[in-house]
């Protein structure tokens, strides 16, 4: 495991300036309502009672939200700059997300917010993620939306986001219409939305559910699945 992360650098950035300007924003809830993540959580993951791993918990500001719909939070990441901020949200593990450190089948629920741009691959991610959750658990991804945000999309006049050549392309970049966000800062991924969908089918997660965040054009999208059968992922 490396014994740093590139979020390191702006964990104390990200938690005391980047998220309480979300917060500030002009609508109940701030970022998350903005965004539509608040609502992905409630309508994809909605109601449950046992444990829900965030993978890529980065300072676990979506804990509380979590455990309001029943479930007990349990997060990892591999920044520790970023598990400080965590540690008083909910119960945290630094490690991989491409080994996570858990016991086939042994936890009820998983989550990603915001960490599959993150990522170089997420398809190991997802497999560990599918190990990990019991048969016919839960899983929840809520990303970076693949079509509308990327080094491709120039979003600095929300009333017309510019598409340029590159979405096709998966890459890793730290090209960014604004100084004020995350990608400038520790660069971003990029996986076309087939790429992304089909990733989970042949990992074995069951597409049960869609949804777009954000207007006036989407931010964010999130994927309920559910674990479901062998692991094609070998096969694709």
């Amino acid at each position: 495991m490396p014994a740093t992360a590139p979020y390191d650098e702006i964990a104390d950035w990200y938690e005391s300036t980047f998220l309480a300007r979300q917060r500030g924003a002009a609508v109940p809830g701030g970022f998350a309502d903005v965004l539509g993540i608040d609502q992905a959580l409630v309508e994809l993951l909605g109601t449950g009672d046992g444990t829900c791993l965030e993978v890529g918990c980065g300072t676990g500001v979506y804990a509380e939200r979590i455990r309001q719909l029943g479930w007990q939070p349990l997060g990892i990441d591999l920044s520790a700059g970023m598990l400080r901020h965590a540690r008083g949200r909910l119960p945290v593990l630094r490690g991989d997300a491409g080994a996570l450190p858990f016991e086939t089948g042994s936890v009820d629920a998983a989550l990603t917010v915001m960490v599959h741009t993150d990522l170089p691959d997420y398809a190991p991610v997802l497999a560990e993620i599918r190990r990990v959750v019991k048969p016919g658990g839960l899983f929840v991804h809520i990303g970076v939306h693949p079509c509308f945000c990327g080094g491709f999309a120039d979003r600095s006049d929300p009333a017309g986001i510019v598409i340029r050549p590159g979405y096709l392309t998966g890459d890793w970049t730290k090209d960014s219409w604004t100084d004020q966000g995350v990608r400038d800062k520790v660069g971003a991924s990029h996986l076309p939305l087939t790429a992304l969908l089909n990733t989970m089918v042949a990992t074995g997660f069951r597409i049960e559910h869609v949804t777009e965040g954000g207007q006036p054009t989407p931010v964010v999208l999130s994927v309920r699945c559910r674990q479901d059968g062998a692991s094609r992922l070998a096969h694709s």
